[in-house]
């Protein structure tokens, strides 16, 4: 089973949400489906269900390797460069 290379690299504690919801949605007027939090910087982004799919382009853009979803109740984590569940 593949597992994830980047998670005991993760800053602890975890950073602290940047924001309560996607910034990049609410400027471009768009509603996120469900929130993701980044792990190296606490930056909030959107799914892959939303239509600007952020939390994903926040991942392309700085290569920030993990994130955690921001939902209440939930607590997984997932890396985008060894796609798996942490």
């Amino acid at each position: 089973m593949k597992q994830c290379t980047h998670a005991d690299g993760l800053p602890h504690p975890e950073p602290e949400p940047l924001s309560e919801t996607c910034p990049e949605c609410l400027a471009e007027g768009t509603h996120p489906v469900q929130l993701r939090i980044c792990l190296t910087c606490g930056h909030v982004g959107c799914c892959d269900s939303s239509p600007g799919r952020h939390a994903t382009g926040h991942h392309k853009e700085s290569e920030h390797p993990v994130m955690r979803t921001f939902e209440p109740g939930e607590r997984w984590r997932w890396c985008f460069v060894d796609h798996v569940l942490v």
